[in-house]
């Protein structure tokens, strides 16, 4: 008897350790634009493919490391939830020297003494008390609903975290894009640059040979100076596109980089709108997750309601106890209770009032979900066939304006036109390649936002990586 009194002692002082409190991380910006920088920066700069720009977005992504440490919060709260159906084991020692004056609990010393001959004060002497303490609900409504509740937030985590990739595979595809036009671009106004100084050029040895007026060279001037101005504009722009796709994917501070222009052929969809409607409804985990909301909602209500129901519990405790651990006597007890709320001050009924508010609050939240991803689809659909006809416009607007300023610039140097003439061509061929810049990279745009409206993200880019991930 005294060695298992021994073992349950230091077993008892084995579990008393303290558990660090971990400090939670708070951000003012929008998650999904931020990320963590991992690795360190190398000398030479990277080609970066969109592929592995989301990839390494999936891995650094603030958004989506916030997502599954939600993951974690909420499979915390479904075990403290699940604590108040299972077994509550406690220990406890308690070993302590008194001395008790027995005439402050109604025991007199004297000859009117309840107990004759003992003296008033009594002591020292020692007590020792090692004992194992166990709890277990055998029913409580409350109980069981909360962690059912739990169970469903637990689900909805999960799912949010789902929809948290697909949501940051489409915004790095597209701030990778963005970027790309941003380049485009860049090198669209380079190349307006170098026409407007051959332009001017020509100008001046037309001038000198007494062909043009001295405005022609002014008008060329000027709209040099203005493509310098565009270049400078465009050129910045595309650098803080890389800086927000650099720190949204979480690459190492001064990372240098380039974009690998190559972009894969998004599948286009063969599916009706009304088909890609009901996908959508049925694989879209932020829909699930909002649904799933609603079940713990339910729940919620349904654990409300059962704190006002009768709960059974059961009680036990085994131990030792003496003046000291080596005469230590083993006892016991134990006890079921049945405990019956009879008036709580409409305590009760507050709770489930809260609780409805709740319910109705996530029920009207997943049905506008649902309406945001119908009108998101339909918008994708119009979006898709828009830039579809744009581009193809687009295109051929190109190919004109590029003849148009070819023939004006022939008609300058023949001296049968201005340069006024010659202006107004590059501006078309400025506005026709904008044009075409933005039909381009908005066909590819509209195509992944119809990927994200129907929730096949990360399906998708499975499908383009070859594989699982």
């Amino acid at each position: 008897m005294k060695a298992a009194f021994m073992l349950l002692v230091a077993a008892l002082l084995a579990s008393a350790r303290p558990v660090a409190a971990q400090p939670q991380r708070a951000t003012a910006t929008s998650p999904f634009l931020g990320g963590v920088p991992s690795g360190t920066a190398t000398s030479e700069p990277i080609r970066l493919t969109v592929v592995a720009a989301i990839l390494r977005a999936l891995d650094h992504n603030l958004g989506v490391l916030e997502a599954e440490d939600a993951v974690g919060r909420a499979e915390g709260a479904r075990w403290n939830a699940l604590s108040a159906l299972l077994p509550n084991v406690r220990g406890s020692i308690d070993e302590r020297r008194q001395k008790i004056n027995l005439a402050a609990f109604g025991f007199g010393a004297g000859p009117d003494a309840l107990f004759p001959g003992i003296p008033a004060v009594v002591g020292p002497f020692n007590t020792f008390d090692a004992r194992l303490f166990v709890r277990q609900s055998v029913f409580s409504a409350e109980s069981i609903n909360d962690a059912r509740s739990e169970a469903h937030a637990l689900d909805a985590a999960r799912l949010s975290r789902q929809s948290a990739r697909d949501f940051v595979i489409n915004v790095a595809g597209t701030v990778f894009i963005q970027a790309l036009a941003a380049s485009a671009r860049t090198d669209a106004a380079r190349a307006q640059l170098e026409t407007a100084d051959a332009l001017y050029n020509q100008a001046l040895n037309l001038r000198q040979s007494g062909i043009i007026a001295g405005v022609d060279v002014l008008r060329a001037q000027v709209q040099q100076s203005a493509q310098q101005a565009r270049l400078v504009a465009v050129t910045n722009d595309f650098e803080k596109q890389k800086l927000s796709l650099a720190r949204l994917i979480g690459l190492p501070f001064g990372q240098a980089f380039s974009l690998d222009p190559a972009i894969p052929d998004l599948p286009a969809p063969t599916a009706s709108l009304d088909q890609a409607v009901e996908r959508a409804f049925a694989a879209r985990p932020d829909l699930q997750a909002a649904l799933a909301r609603v079940r713990a909602a339910e729940a919620s209500r349904a654990a409300a309601a059962g704190s006002g129901r009768p709960s059974v519990n059961v009680a036990a405790d085994w131990g030792g106890i003496g003046l000291s651990p080596a005469d230590a006597k083993a006892t016991y007890s134990l006890a079921g209770t049945v405990s019956v709320p009879i008036f709580e001050g409409n305590k009760v009924h507050g709770r489930v009032l809260q609780a409805d508010a709740d319910l109705r609050q996530r029920q009207r939240e997943a049905d506008d979900l649902k309406a945001s991803i119908y009108y998101e689809v339909r918008e994708a659909f119009l979006d898709l066939d828009a830039t579809a006809k744009q581009l193809a416009a687009a295109t051929t607007g190109r190919d004109l304006a590029a003849q148009q300023l070819t023939q004006a610039r022939d008609r300058f140097a023949a001296g049968v036109a201005s340069n006024l003439e010659v202006i107004q061509a590059q501006e078309a061929v400025a506005l026709a390649t904008e044009q075409f810049i933005s039909a381009q990279y908005g066909y590819n745009l509209a195509k992944g936002a119809l990927i994200r409206g129907v929730g096949s993200s990360e399906e998708t880019l499975r499908q383009i990586i070859g594989g699982s991930r």
